[in-house]
C-alpha cells in the first residue's frame, strides 16, 4: 500500500495545479484526489481539452489522478434532495458531467459526500431527503458504471448531515441497486465518530461483500492520521488482511500547521506505520485479543 498514498488537492489551495503536483510528487504521494471546485469556479464548464491539460501535467510530475471528491460544492445551488424537481435534476446533470470530467482525468472513483447538498430543506424530513438522494446516486452508479467507473457513497457523521450516516446504511442501498459502478468508502474520520464497531471490526466484516472500494484516511479531529489520537495501525492491518489495492487518501479539514506542512506528515507518519506493518500488525492483533477488540484505530 506504500505505492498507493494520494492526497487531497484542496490541501494544498490555493497553489496552482502544477504547484501541487510539484509539491506532492516531492514528498512522495503517488496521486492527487481532486476536488473540482479547485480546478475552476464552476467545474462544469470545464472543457475537454482542459481536462487533457491537467491529466498531462499530473502524468509528467509523476502522479496519477486517483479520483473526483467534495462533488457539489460548485457551482452553488444544486441538492440531491430537494424538493424541487428541477433543482434535483440540475443536480442530476451536474453530476453526470463530473462523472465524464472524471474520466477524462484519468480517475477511477468519485466521492460523494457533499453534505449540505443532501441535507433536508426546511419542512422536509431526513427519510424524504434520503430517497430522493438515493434516486440520484443509482443514476449516478449507472452513469459511472458505463464508463467503467465507481461512483461512491460516503457515509459522514451526524454532525454533517442526517442523511446516510453509516456504511451498513450505504451498503443498503448499493445492494437494492445491485450496479457495478455503485459502491460505498470508508472515511475515517466519519466512521470513527459514528460507527459502532471498531474500524478494523468494520473492514473484516463488510470488505469481502465487494461494495466498499475506497478509504480516506483522516482523523476524528479533523487533522491528519497522526495528529490526534486516533490509532491508524490496526486500520492498515486490517486492510492488509482484506487485500485492498486501492489507494489511501489523505483528507485533512483542519490544517495544522498549515495544508503543505500538513500534507507531509500525513504521508510520513503514514509510511512509517506501512513500512513496520508485519511488526505493526501482530502488535495490534495482540492489543485486540487482549482488549476484547475495542480498539477504534
Amino acid at each position: 500500500m506504500n505505492d498507493r498514498l494520494a492526497l487531497c488537492n484542496e490541501v494544498l489551495a490555493p497553489w496552482s495545479f502544477a504547484e501541487q503536483c510539484t509539491y506532492a510528487a516531492k514528498l512522495g504521494y503517488r496521486a492527487l484526489e481532486v476536488a473540482p471546485f479547485t480546478l475552476a469556479e464552476d467545474p462544469l464548464r470545464i472543457t475537454d481539452a482542459q481536462a487533457a491539460a491537467w491529466a498531462a501535467i499530473a502524468r509528467d510530475h509523476g502522479l496519477a489522478i486517483s479520483g473526483l471528491h467534495w462533488l457539489l460544492v460548485a457551482p452553488k445551488g444544486l441538492s440531491i434532495s430537494h424538493p424541487d424537481a428541477a433543482v434535483r435534476q440540475r443536480s442530476d446533470a451536474a453530476i453526470a458531467r463530473l462523472v465524464e470530467l472524471c474520466a477524462q482525468l484519468g480517475g477511477r472513483y468519485l466521492v460523494h459526500g457533499s453534505p449540505a447538498q443532501r441535507n433536508p430543506q426546511p419542512g422536509q424530513s431526513t427519510a424524504d431527503a434520503l430517497a430522493r438522494a438515493t434516486e440520484a446516486w443509482v443514476k449516478a452508479g449507472e452513469h459511472a458504471g458505463r464508463l467503467g467507473l465507481h461512483y461512491c457513497i460516503e457515509p459522514l457523521s451526524r454532525e454533517q448531515t442526517s442523511v446516510l450516516n453509516t456504511v451498513d446504511e450505504a451498503l443498503a442501498i448499493v445492494d437494492a441497486a445491485r450496479l457495478p459502478g455503485l459502491k460505498t468508502m470508508l472515511d475515517t474520520s466519519s466512521a470513527g465518530a459514528t460507527e459502532a464497531e471498531p474500524l478494523p471490526a468494520l473492514i473484516d466484516r463488510v470488505w469481502p461483500g465487494g461494495g466498499l472500494v475506497h478509504v480516506q484516511l483522516n482523523d476524528r479531529n479533523r487533522r491528519g492520521p497522526g495528529q490526534g489520537t486516533d490509532r491508524f495501525a490496526p486500520v492498515l492491518a486490517a486492510l492488509q488482511r482484506q487485500g485492498y489495492g486501492g489507494w489511501l487518501a489523505m483528507e485533512p479539514f483542519d490544517y495544522v500547521p498549515d495544508g503543505p506542512g500538513c500534507a507531509a506528515w500525513a504521508i510520513g507518519y503514514v509510511r512509517g506505520l506501512l513500512e513496520n506493518m508485519p511488526a505493526l500488525a501482530a502488535q495490534a492483533d495482540s492489543r485486540s485479543n487482549a482488549s476484547g477488540g475495542s480498539n477504534q484505530r
